[in-house]
């Protein structure tokens, strides 16, 4: 979960969104949000998992390190013709 504050920002930035519209649809309050990002607090496992699951939603895919490849996110692929 090292790299999580990261890929939270990265997915908010892929998506658009602001701190505050994460917190919105997270139903995460945007001081604990904004906390994460700085690297100033790791959040619970249920923080994590609602901000997880929220920027899914919204359309984010997180990508876990891989052979050599770091963690990171990617927008979603919407059909098979892109």
């Amino acid at each position: 979960m090292k790299n999580f504050p990261s890929q939270v920002r990265a997915a908010r930035g892929l998506l658009n969104l602001t701190q505050q519209d994460l917190a919105d649809i997270s139903r995460v309050s945007l001081r604990t949000i904004v906390q994460l990002e700085r690297g100033d607090k790791q959040p619970s496992l249920s923080i994590a998992q609602a901000l997880k699951l929220s920027l899914e939603a919204a359309g984010v895919e997180f990508i876990p390190e891989n052979g050599g490849g770091g963690v990171g996110v990617r927008l979603k692929k919407t059909s098979s013709t892109e």
